[in-house]
This record gives C-alpha cells, sequence and structure tokens, in this order.
C-alpha cells in the first residue's frame, strides 16, 4: 500500500516537472504587431540625470575569449557575407544589408550598431532606475536579435535617440519591421512606453497587418 503511494505521489510530481520544463513563465509569444502595441507598460517619461556612460558599452560581449567586442559580434552575426575575422577581432571584408534605409555596405566601419531602443530612451522609460549591471545588460544585449542592428551611420544618426512618434527610420519598407522590433526590445528589456509613443506606434501598426512581434 504505501509503495503504491509513493509511487503514485513520484508519477505525480514527474508530471509537474515535465509541465514546467515545457512552459516555461518566460517562454517566447509571437503575436500580431497590433495585438503587441496593448502589451506594453504605459509611463510617464523623463530624461533626468541622464548620460551615456551610465551605459557600459561596448563590452567583451557573449565570448570574451575570442577578444571581440558586443560591436563586433554583431557586425559577425548580421553580415549577409560573413568578413574575415583577424588577430584581435580585425574585420575585413565582408558585406551587409542596413535595412533602415535599404543600403549595402561591403565595409564594416562604414556601419553603425543601433540600439533600437536608444539608450537616452530607455533611460527616460525606467532605466535611470536600474542598476549599472542591468544597463550593461541592456546596451550590449545579444540575447535578442531585435535590440541591436548593424546599419549605414547616416541612418543611424538621422534616427538619434527618437521614438517612432518623433521619427522612423528612412526607408519606409523598413517601418513594419522597425515597429515590431520596436515593441519586442521594450517588452523584453520592460521599459516603458509614454501615450504619445503609445498612439504613434498603433497608429503604424494599422498599417502593417501581416507584421509579427516574438
Amino acid at each position: 500500500m504505501v509503495t503504491s503511494v509513493l509511487r503514485g505521489l513520484v508519477a505525480a510530481l514527474l508530471t509537474v516537472l515535465s509541465l514546467t520544463a515545457a512552459t516555461p513563465a518566460d517562454a517566447a509569444e509571437t503575436l500580431p504587431v497590433a495585438e503587441a502595441v496593448t502589451r506594453l507598460t504605459i509611463g510617464a517619461e523623463s530624461r533626468d540625470g541622464y548620460d551615456r556612460d551610465a551605459f557600459r558599452h561596448w563590452n567583451s560581449a557573449d565570448d570574451p575569449s575570442d577578444g571581440c567586442s558586443t560591436r563586433n559580434e554583431v557586425l559577425i552575426t548580421e553580415a549577409v557575407k560573413p568578413p574575415t575575422v583577424g588577430p584581435r577581432c580585425r574585420l575585413t571584408g565582408g558585406r551587409w544589408w542596413s535595412y533602415y534605409d535599404h543600403v549595402r555596405v561591403t565595409s564594416a566601419p562604414g556601419l553603425d550598431i543601433d540600439h533600437t531602443v536608444p539608450l537616452a530612451e530607455a533611460w527616460d522609460s525606467g532605466a535611470s532606475a536600474w542598476t549599472a549591471q542591468r544597463r550593461e545588460a541592456y546596451a550590449n544585449d545579444q540575447g535578442a536579435q531585435i535590440s541591436l542592428a548593424a546599419v549605414t551611420a547616416r541612418s543611424n544618426r538621422s534616427k538619434a535617440d527618437q521614438d517612432p512618434a518623433q521619427g522612423m527610420p528612412p526607408a519606409a519598407e523598413a517601418h513594419c519591421r522597425y515597429i515590431a522590433d520596436w515593441i519586442a526590445t521594450k517588452l523584453h528589456g520592460n521599459p516603458t512606453a509614454d501615450e504619445t509613443e503609445v498612439t504613434a506606434l498603433r497608429a503604424a501598426a494599422d498599417g502593417c497587418p501581416d507584421q509579427q512581434v516574438t
């Protein structure tokens, strides 16, 4: 009798563990962009005390042993044609596609690594209260490919630290992907969004019925 009860308890425990492993609390979810907008947490923004140096970047990235910074790791990952990686992670050759302005780039120095949600915007939206370690993790986030993008220096600097209510990448064809990446980055990193930003995202989402956000 006791043995049977113990076997039953063990079986029940294994079932619970199996379900927990199959459905982790942080499992990714894919939604239409218009629905994903509704998941954003709305809050007021403040740039008081902002200092770009509060976000340490670029660090030694996901693999400190390879000598590559986060910048070069992203360039290697996003290359359409892989560059040659030399000593001290010096990149030569390679080819990239800057989706912000639909430009082909054949020289790594011609690219910026853009924070999809700029550091200043993250600060405005809650990162001012984060620890230095969390800000560094955000600034070098390779865990979600939507967080960082290799794009032309010109398109990155024209975007600057604006949110989608203030400006979008120059190529109209990039807008659906951009708002999806913006929303996903905010949901992933957990900064808030202000009312004006959410209104702009909703309006843009109406023109992107097939765009998905993960």
